[in-house]
């Protein structure tokens, strides 16, 4: 051996690549590591933890070990295991439908609303029906914006509203009204018994009612959005996580110009 505790030429390790059978690594290629968490309805002991290793075996995990695990009430207990996932994927054959854009940044956006609608694009957002999460509307909205991505408040040519949480379909579609916006941002983070799925759908059906779908670009978000679902629901677009003001203003003024709504 040479150049540290692995020499590059020993042949005891898989260094192969093949995406037709992807797997997970953690120390060697292709050794399948993963690490999962589960709640079981039962106490925190040694049955319980061997339930657990049992139910990994049944996911196609081998050779299970419960690295950890406690209570988190009388007859409800928490697991973290760790093994070797038996699976493979053919990652070529994945597809993912996508937002097709080219984000641009603040100033972008900012020069394209100036040369190509050349007027204020209002914007309303909210986390609506019983959902109180305001993160992701926030970190969309607000003019501080998240990870170094300002809000759309701060994007000059854009009116921003933020309607904050809980706010009912039929009070967000008034207010859109009211302001004649041009986008309604949707933010579901509650996803439990598919309620975001429920109230995304009514949404559009009372803006269809309303005769008002056609007329406004209509975007979902939240850590359970994909655009594929969104586009599902009849939504024009769906941001999920790592996205940011600028994708969504991105979406918007390009959709607008390409709907002719200038």
């Amino acid at each position: 051996m040479s150049g540290g505790l692995y020499s590059t030429e020993d042949k005891s390790f898989d260094t192969t690549l093949d995406l037709k059978k992807l797997k997970p690594y953690g120390d060697t290629m292709n050794d399948g590591k993963v690490q999962i968490s589960l709640t079981l309805p039962v106490p925190a002991d040694e049955k319980g933890a061997e339930a657990a290793k049992e139910l990994a075996k049944k996911m196609g995990i081998s050779e299970p070990a419960v690295s950890h695990y406690g209570a988190l009430d009388t007859h409800f207990s928490f697991y973290v295991v760790y093994g070797s996932l038996n699976h493979t994927v053919n990652y070529d054959e994945i597809h993912v439908e996508t937002v097709d854009i080219e984000t641009m940044d603040m100033y972008g956006v900012q020069n394209f609303i100036k040369e190509n609608i050349k007027r204020e694009v209002v914007i309303v957002g909210a986390s609506t029906g019983t959902d109180a999460h305001t993160v992701g509307i926030d970190a969309v909205m607000n003019m501080k914006g998240y990870a170094g991505h300002y809000g759309l408040e701060r994007y000059k040519g854009i009116e921003a509203y933020n309607l904050g949480s809980q706010v009912e379909n039929e009070e967000f579609i008034k207010k859109a009204i009211e302001l004649k916006a041009d986008a309604l941002l949707v933010s579901q983070t509650v996803t439990q018994k598919n309620i975001h799925i429920q109230n995304l759908t009514h949404l559009v059906e009372l803006m269809e009612a309303e005769g008002i779908r056609d007329k406004v670009v209509l975007i979902a978000g939240g850590p359970r959005i994909s655009h594929e679902l969104a586009k599902e629901l009849g939504y024009d677009a769906g941001f999920g996580p790592g996205k940011y003001a600028d994708d969504v203003a991105t979406f918007i003024v390009e959709e607008m110009v390409k709907r002719e709504m200038v």
